[in-house]
């Protein structure tokens, strides 16, 4: 299933070992921040929130909230130190509201009581006097007001204009993509706990440490190296833990220094959902001109995003929309351009995928349009458009190398999921069926590897090995769930040739790796286990040298297996050889330290190699829509995913499977409203639809692809985090197909998330 074997047979690396803390997790036994036993005196924060969502801070009344029982502190602006700023670079996004607020729900001060209740109960007690306006809340809003948080930024080749006038066909349309909220089981917390000499312990549910270090330090103007940002778990995260979690430690922070005391602050879901970001939604206009096979000429795609009132990381966000704005198709002439909007609205930030969903659904929609006009499956006009050899370098300059790959794998799903008799069976069933339609769509997915922020892409580790030969991991990866630090012990077990239970994994502190990287990007397998493997081969070389010299065998004739080391016609125990290097005074820990080769990115120029490899996958989904209600139920898919030599393939089916039906809830039930003041409508389970076990259909049929990576990546794997999302493209299109069977005019004018609602309109018109 995971194609020939790179060398001997492994261990430990390409097998289907079970999550570290699954056991844990199913017992309740895994701590997460708010499970950390609270040091005597802890005191508890709660936020008080903007009830505006735009205008000048004209007055802020706070006697009534230090007043209240229970109340120790209240912190505002003027009670930050150093930078009153959470902003990863921009300078934009203040840590409490001064002088204007900017979205409904900022925070503008904090409340540190004895109790959580009196902390939350007091906060209510402020008087605000807000001298409000009129709040920019959509696309058309901050397009009328001309307001963004960046500059508009395009790329692209060739003469646009004059390949679509010569185009045998034109077609143009709009496309509406709607955000996403997060839903980590786990909200965002914090605990500070304050130490000597100015000393700052954190302990955040984060996807970057670092960054919780540095912005800490920053708003307490101390030094970062008085900081320390620890986490062994997060409940979640999918990128909106990787900026969006910094601000509550750095509130938390600010509490502790404040009063001398821990401090801990936990968000309840309502407030969650109402103060962190989420996907970016967007307005795709686009053009493209096509031949009678339906090959693309020109392709001209205006991406509007909605970025709320900061910057965030909206620059690599969008940008990762124009990289992926091709999905798996070969460009000819293309312009890739793009607005990032300001809006009163909590900041947009990452989120699985990080733009590339919204660029790849776009191109999805153009290949459906145009299979519609000519009358064509769209799978075969989706073929005729692959990258192939001479059609092989992107809009940005970066030649796609194993052409084969996808080509291969949509062949292979094709066969195997019978797209051809099933499409003619669904043809059938629309034919006699007058209430409910059927649709059906195999869609790819090629989605670039690496940060394109190039200086991301690098990782350290640190390896000890102990007299007794246990060994102690740690790196810069954080775990989310998504199965990091199991694949990355493999590795180290497999590099010792000792069994996984030696290895103890512990939690990610910037104590023990400086400057680490975000978990993010689908990057922390290929960035962290390659750092890993360096810092125990070091190790291991060094017990090598030790037998060579003590024993008289030749490097060669040495090997690390079954929990013992052989040498010559002798072999001793792991531990034993350990004990003996000790002895000998041999340094048996190590520093490990990566950085992705190749990639190199001028964003001046447009130009560059941003990405190291390409993660390929396919996934055919057939639904049934209610023409009378706009109801879908998805009846069956079919996932062929690339993952090359999988690390661990339970692991990488699990995140496949989740990553899948994320997509899907962010397609088709998960829609964020906000009303006309700006305040968020669906900020709780009940009024927010993710999806639930009944979602997922009963026939979910997912394969690995038998590959292995061309790149010198950890164990020839590649990553799985981000991709999978994406194979959910096949679901929204196979609605927009049910919708055209239902229609019978071959328009299907769908816009995302295809809700109840959004059906009917598309079927009927305006509701």
């Amino acid at each position: 299933m995971n194609g020939a074997p790179d060398g001997p047979a492994l261990r430990h690396v390409h097998r289907p070992l079970p999550h570290d803390s699954g056991i844990r997790h199913v017992a309740g036994a895994a701590l997460y921040i708010d499970d950390i036993r609270e040091p005597d005196g802890t005191l508890h924060v709660a936020l008080g929130l903007s009830p505006a969502a735009r205008g000048r801070l004209a007055g802020l009344d706070l006697a009534a909230v230090r007043a209240a029982p229970g109340v120790v502190a209240v912190l505002t602006a003027a009670d930050v130190p150093g930078r009153n700023d959470i902003s990863p670079a921009n300078a934009d996004e203040p840590v409490f509201a001064e002088g204007e607020v900017l979205f409904h729900g900022q925070p503008v001060f904090a409340v540190v009581a004895t109790t959580r209740d009196a902390a939350r109960r007091a906060a209510r007690l402020a008087a605000f006097d807000i001298a409000e306006e009129a709040p920019s809340l959509t696309v058309e809003d901050a397009l009328a007001r001309g307001e963004t948080v960046l500059p508009d930024y395009a790329f692209g080749r060739g003469d646009v204009e004059a390949a679509l006038a010569g185009a045998t066909h034109r077609l143009e349309g709009v496309l509406r993509i709607g955000g996403q909220e997060h839903f980590y089981l786990e909200g965002q917390a914090a605990l500070a706990v304050p130490g000597e000499g100015g000393d700052m312990l954190v302990h955040s549910s984060t996807q970057h440490p670092s960054e919780v270090q540095h912005i800490v330090a920053r708003a307490l103007a101390i030094p970062d190296a008085f900081v320390t940002c620890e986490v062994r778990r997060m409940g979640g995260g999918f990128g909106g833990k990787e900026t969006q979690a910094t601000q509550w430690a750095v509130i938390a922070a600010l509490a502790a220094r404040a009063t001398g005391r821990p401090c801990k602050l936990r968000l309840d879901r309502d407030d969650d959902m109402a103060v962190t970001g989420k996907r970016h939604d967007m307005r795709a206009d686009w053009r493209v001109g096509f031949d009678d096979d339906g090959r693309i000429a020109a392709y001209d795609v205006m991406f509007n995003a909605r970025c709320g009132c900061s910057a965030d990381l909206s620059q690599g966000v969008v940008d990762r929309t124009m990289f992926h704005a091709d999905n798996a198709y070969f460009l000819p002439a293309a312009r890739i351009a793009t607005r990032r909007l300001k809006t009163n609205t909590v900041s947009n930030t990452a989120f699985r995928g990080f733009g590339g969903p919204q660029g790849m659904l776009a191109a999805e929609r153009a290949m459906d349009e145009i299979a519609a006009r000519l009358g064509r499956d769209p799978l075969d006009v989706r073929k005729a458009n692959f990258y192939a050899p001479g059609r092989d370098e992107t809009p940005y300059g970066q030649s796609v190398e194993d052409t084969d790959v996808l080509a291969a794998l949509v062949e292979q799903l094709e066969a195997d999921c019978d797209y051809r008799a099933r499409r003619e069976a669904i043809a059938a069933f629309n034919a006699r069926s007058p209430v409910l339609k059927k649709g059906l769509a195999l869609t790819p997915v090629k989605f670039g590897i690496s940060f394109t922020l190039t200086h991301l892409n690098q990782a350290g580790a640190l390896v000890h090995v102990y007299q007794d030969g246990s060994i102690h991991l740690n790196h810069g990866g954080t775990e989310m769930g998504q199965g990091l630090f199991i694949k990355v012990a493999q590795v180290v077990a497999e590099e010792f040739g000792v069994g996984i239970e030696r290895v103890r994994i512990t939690a990610t502190t910037t104590a023990k790796v400086p400057n680490t990287s975000p978990t993010a990007a689908s990057s922390g397998s290929d960035l962290n286990g390659m750092a890993a493997r360096i810092a125990a081969g070091t190790i291991r070389q060094r017990l090598v040298d030790f037998l060579c010299e003590t024993f008289d065998v030749a490097e060669g004739e040495i090997e690390f297996r079954d929990d013992r080391v052989f040498f010559g016609n002798e072999s001793l125990a792991f531990a034993e050889l350990v004990k003996k290097a000790y002895q000998a005074r041999v340094q048996l820990s190590a520093t490990g330290f990566y950085r992705t080769p190749k990639i190199h990115w001028d964003r001046a120029a447009g130009r560059g190699q941003p990405f190291f490899y390409f993660a390929y996958g396919a996934a055919c989904a057939e639904v049934t829509i209610d023409t009378m209600t706009g109801e879908y139920r998805l009846d069956r898919v079919d996932i062929l995913h690339d993952v090359g030599r999988s690390l661990n393939p339970a692991i990488d089916i699990g995140q496949i499977e989740g990553g899948f039906v994320q997509g899907m809830g962010w397609l088709t039930t998960e829609e964020l409203v906000f009303d006309a003041k700006g305040r968020l409508a669906t900020h709780a389970p009940s009024t927010y639809k993710i999806p639930v076990a009944s979602d997922v259909p009963a026939d979910f049929r997912v394969t690995l692809f038998p590959s292995a990576n061309r790149q010198a990546t950890i164990y020839r794997s590649k990553a799985v985090g981000e991709p999978p999302l994406m194979l959910a493209n096949s679901v929204f299109c196979a609605i927009s197909d049910a919708v055209r069977a239902a229609r019978g005019d071959g328009l299907a004018p769908l816009d995302a998330p295809a809700t109840p609602e959004a059906v009917l309109r598309a079927i009927v018109g305006a509701l």
